[in-house]
């Protein structure tokens, strides 16, 4: 889909040397491309850490439970580490 964008994009553009109305439809149809038509996209490559997520654990998880899933095995982990290092 984005290559039928972006490739209609460049084709009013070239057109718009002669009619500038053709440029304002290519950056119309970019901008609706990017605002609704990109899908999660969008979302994800303006930020590659999501909220709740640290870098390098993956992405953040969908459901509490998930979270809580996740948090217990940090925490179970982190637990295990400080008993070896005090030992």
């Amino acid at each position: 889909m984005g290559t039928i964008v972006i490739t209609g994009t460049f084709v009013l553009v070239v057109l718009g040397f002669g009619n500038h109305l053709y440029w304002l439809a290519a950056i119309a149809a970019l901008y609706l491309y990017v605002q609704y038509g990109s899908g999660s996209s969008s979302s994800s490559s303006s930020s590659s850490s999501t909220p709740g997520s640290t870098p390098g654990t993956g992405p953040a998880p969908t459901t509490y439970k998930a979270y809580r899933a996740r948090r217990d095995l940090q925490a179970k982990w982190e637990r295990r580490y400080e008993r070896e290092r005090g030992k």
